[in-house]
């Protein structure tokens, strides 16, 4: 107040006028204002940042998907054919004098014989669901109640969910019994064991997937629509169960990775769906139009939860809206890695890892239901089918590039081509490559892991394990036994240089952490 006014006795009129001419400057507090108009700006952000990685990925689950039905079965013939012709090296020849592959050596890559595994895997899966009446299923599901139906429907999101956390554990267990070195000891069951575990487990999540299917085709097929509303409406409680949580960059990337699987699955449901009404309507087309409505609220009522969520979240954690951007790269980088001559993994199995997403399951159901709903009778029926065929291919083939070319922009973008060539050598014998250069002279070890790794194309066929794997042991078991202490001295001192609290360490940590990051633990966040 001015002096004269502070002077003077006090009164009502003299209050009500200070209060009616106070004035206040915000820009006292300008950073405060500022980070507030800033957590704005990301929540506005968000959508168009979250909608680019979820195309992004959605396409990274197509192009594994679609190769389940278009190059697995090549390359499954493929590797038969190869498994059928080993009787012409000879029994007792050391050399075959047709294909001069001596017969101590590999008779399969280990990645023909991974196809060969997937490929048995899905006839027998397929047979076995052959004997599952999808009808007698849903009139099952029908005859119960609106909220029995509405608690199955929660179970089997959380089952699947469980189910895939462990699926792809099964599956690879299988890979590497079957293809793991013979010299070593054996430390497993046997392939058999693995082989009925993961043929179990494809045709357990195959029927758990088509139960889902069928609850929410009896929810579109219901009369007032209650169920639907209900099943959407659990959308949204998703949303307090997430939103006031505490996330860490790692912990929301594995969280779009889960919603990105969710989103997808959601869509080859929803396929089902149409395809079985559409089957029990004749195929008429006005039935198509009808089911429209309902196939949009339930996309949409997913997009508006996932938009929500993870605005919050963001501004909750202080997280700005470039992380999708990082989160983008680090999928780049894996499709591009998965594509180099020393790649430990097929895409397919990649995708499994990260995002959660195993097609084996879905795609048996899918072939399934799709055999069931189509009938090939006739020379011009089989022709359309293998014009079908064709097309996936071309699909597949298309995508594949499409998505290439984006991961190499995504990956140039976020300055992460170097770690493309400099990570695999550093990955394992880091330490124990340290120890030669220590004992050496000091300026000949640099060099050498950079002669000894060429630069190579990104869409050139991996190289057999063979070729990598029985030379590398060889240098670091010579080098590693005599020298022991030395190579433990120096790193506390270059962890002493680095405060734990420097800003570059806390900078560079979660880009570390999100490549490698390949284990399902997005059940407990989204579970809990």
């Amino acid at each position: 107040m001015d002096g004269s006014c502070a002077n003077s006795d006090p009164s009502l009129l003299r209050f009500m006028c200070a209060e009616l001419t106070r004035g206040y400057f915000l820009e006292h507090n300008e950073a405060k204002y500022t980070e507030r108009r800033e957590r704005v700006y990301t929540c506005m952000r968000i959508p168009g940042e979250l909608e680019r990685l979820m195309t992004f990925g959605f396409f990274l689950c197509l192009d594994a998907f679609l190769y389940v039905f278009t190059l697995l079965p090549l390359r499954t013939f493929l590797a038969l054919l190869r498994f059928l012709t080993i009787p012409c090296c000879g029994l007792g020849a050391n050399v075959c004098p047709y294909c001069n592959r001596s017969s101590g050596a590999r008779l399969l890559q280990p990645a023909q014989v991974c196809d060969l595994l997937k490929g048995l895997i899905m006839i027998l899966c397929f047979c076995m669901m052959h004997y599952v009446d999808y009808s007698m299923m849903y009139h099952l599901i029908r005859g119960q109640s609106v909220i029995k139906l509405y608690i199955i429907y929660n179970m089997l999101e959380v089952a699947d969910r469980l189910f895939s956390s462990f699926g792809q554990d099964i599956l690879d267990a299988l890979y590497w019994t079957a293809t793991e070195p013979k010299s070593r000891k054996r430390a497993h069951i046997g392939v058999i064991p693995h082989f009925f575990m993961a043929v179990c487990y494809v045709f357990l999540h195959a029927i758990l997937i088509m139960v889902q299917a069928s609850t929410l085709n009896v929810a579109f097929n219901s009369h007032n629509k209650s169920l639907l509303t209900i099943m959407m409406s659990n959308n949204f409680v998703e949303i307090k169960g997430s939103v006031f949580k505490k996330f860490e960059k790692n912990n929301l990337f594995q969280m779009s990775n889960s919603d990105i699987k969710e989103r997808f699955t959601n869509y080859v449901l929803l396929l089902i769906v149409c395809l079985r009404n559409m089957e029990q309507f004749s195929w008429n087309s006005d039935h198509l139009w009808a089911l429209c409505p309902d196939v949009l609220m339930v996309i949409l009522s997913e997009m508006a939860v996932d938009v929500v969520k993870h605005a919050f979240i963001t501004k909750f954690n202080d997280i700005t809206a470039d992380v999708y951007s990082e989160y983008k790269a680090s999928l780049a980088f894996e499709l591009i890695s998965s594509r180099q001559q020393n790649a430990y993994t097929d895409y397919s199995d990649s995708v499994a890892r990260r995002m959660g997403f195993i097609p084996l399951p879905l795609a048996v159901l899918l072939i399934r239901v799709v055999i069931s709903c189509v009938k090939i009778q006739g020379a011009l029926s089989t022709v359309c089918l293998l014009l079908f065929y064709l097309g996936l291919i071309t699909l597949k083939v298309l995508n594949s590039i499409v998505l290439l070319g984006k991961s190499c922009k995504y990956v140039r973008q976020a300055e992460m081509e170097q770690k493309l060539f400099s990570k695999p050598p550093m990955a394992t014998p880091s330490k124990s490559a340290s120890k030669p250069s220590r004992s050496k002279s000091s300026g000949t070890p640099a060099a050498t892991p950079k002669v000894e790794r060429p630069v190579v194309s990104i869409t050139k066929q991996p190289t057999p394990r063979a070729e990598i794997v029985t030379p590398a042991p060889s240098p670091v078991v010579k080098d590693a036994e005599p020298i022991v202490t030395p190579p433990m001295s120096p790193s506390p001192s270059e962890d002493a240089t680095t405060p734990p609290d420097s800003p570059e360490l806390k900078h560079r940590s979660p880009k570390k952490d999100l490549l490698e990051i390949d284990r399902f633990t997005i059940c407990g966040n989204r579970i809990g």
